[in-house]
């Protein structure tokens, strides 16, 4: 009965048995109505598939709902309250718990610790507070864990990175984590998408945050993600059911929904801390990434000369930082770029602006007063080629070394002994 304009309150149709001749009892879909209404207080025992995602209903979760034989209980986008019941070991079946985008503002149980089954658990867009419980690193089955946009506090504990082998998906942005980055989140082998934007971390990036297995592989096949399917047949048909796997990521500055390709999108997202100290080369061993995302940190250093080897990279956001130096011209060969942001920073020398950057205007390198050259306004020193070029050499190559020659003797003197090897550096490019 999904998928209709149907209204009213859910007891009457699911208090018994619905007498649809397709639908069986072991499936309950009433999913993307205008349902409301809190939920019925009684379920049977008997199903395995329910649905009531995208109404209007409100109210508790009733404790009736943990049953023995349920795979999949989906329950988001509605406007839910109160505590999450405490299932204990009454389902201990269940494959999917998505409680998304609703009003629940109690601590997370601990009880769901015991959903040993349990693979995939969208509890995002809550107002669940509190620390993760302890109790979740017994979930080894887990592919995904949506906490996103919740009032959740605490450190990122280490045992995240302990248990979990085949999660492939977490997502912890927009809560209050302080601390600094685990480095245990790297043995995380399958995990191809990590969001810890929007919280208050800091302290430097893991160098060993390079040996994400799953991110350093470039995903060619495309494995739908589905769990709890049922097949289920009428006299002229057979249908089959399941609960299709969706998060919401931020990519080229806007939210995104992303379900049937999920599995070929690689996904590193640390934007929104406090990040310091600098980027580490080790980064582009991720050689799958195609969404990367470190804006409005306090990381400096110089971008890795290496970043040209990232070449699924789709978008890519170094905004808001404190990084410095010249822009890699390497980055000119990253083909599948298709946002870039390099604003807000202290980088300095001509925009090695050739090849696929081409493609991006001012705004990609706004607010940088050191850079200078295409697309910018601010021409560099010595554009006039009659003026800089000489024989054997070509002029973008001499404008670059005067201009470098130019920049850190405006800033150093000619006398200062730490800038010498600077100055000496633009003639041996």
């Amino acid at each position: 009965m999904s998928s209709n304009n149907l209204t009213g309150t859910l007891p009457g149709l699911l208090e018994g048995p619905i007498t649809l001749p397709i639908f069986r009892s072991d499936l309950r879909d009433l999913s993307n109505n205008r349902f409301s209404g809190p939920m019925p207080s009684n379920f049977d025992g008997s199903v395995s598939f329910l649905s009531i995602s995208n109404n209007q209903i409100d109210g508790e979760i009733p404790a009736s709902i943990c049953k023995r034989f349920a795979q999949v209980i989906d329950l988001s986008n509605n406007s839910l309250t109160g505590s999450i019941p405490s299932c204990k070991g009454e389902s201990s079946m269940l494959q999917v718990l998505d409680l998304s985008k609703n009003n629940l503002p109690a601590n997370i149980p601990g009880s769901l610790g015991q959903l040993s089954m349990l693979q995939t658990l969208h509890q995002d867009d809550n107002e669940f507070s509190g620390e993760l419980p302890s109790s979740f690193q017994n979930l080894s089955s887990l592919e995904t864990l949506d906490l996103g946009n919740n009032r959740l506090m605490g450190r990122i504990p280490p045992w995240i990175g302990a248990g979990f082998q085949s999660l492939r998906i977490l997502i912890l942005r927009s809560n209050a984590f302080f601390g600094e980055l685990p480095s245990a989140l790297s043995n995380l082998s399958s995990l191809q998408v990590l969001d810890l934007a929007e919280n208050q971390l800091n302290g430097s990036i893991p160098a060993c945050f390079g040996d994400f297995k799953a991110m350093s592989e470039v995903q060619t096949n495309n494995i739908y993600l589905f769990y709890g399917a049922l097949n289920l047949q009428s006299v002229s048909m057979i249908i089959s059911k399941y609960y299709e796997e969706n998060v919401v990521l931020t990519m080229k500055g806007q939210s995104r929904i992303f379900n049937k390709i999920l599995n070929l999108v690689v996904c590193l997202d640390l934007s929104g801390n406090n990040l310091t100290g600098d980027l580490p080369g080790e980064i582009t061993k991720l050689l799958g990434l195609v969404f990367l995302n470190l804006s409005r940190n306090h990381i400096s250093g110089h971008i890795p000369k290496r970043i040209s080897e990232l070449k699924q990279l789709s978008s890519l956001d170094l905004s808001s930082n404190k990084f410095t130096g010249a822009i890699p011209r390497s980055m000119a060969s990253l083909s599948s770029l298709g946002y870039m942001n390099l604003s807000n920073k202290n980088f300095s020398g001509r925009i090695p602006y050739k090849d696929h950057l081409t493609t991006f205007e001012a705004s990609s390198f706004a607010g940088n007063p050191g850079l200078c050259g295409d697309p910018l306004t601010l021409k560099c020193p010595g554009d006039d080629p009659d003026k800089y070029t000489t024989s054997g050499e070509s002029g973008d190559s001499f404008v670059d070394k005067w201009f470098y020659f130019e920049y850190w003797i405006g800033i150093c003197g000619w006398n200062s002994d730490n800038c010498n090897e600077k100055i000496l550096e633009c003639f041996l490019l």
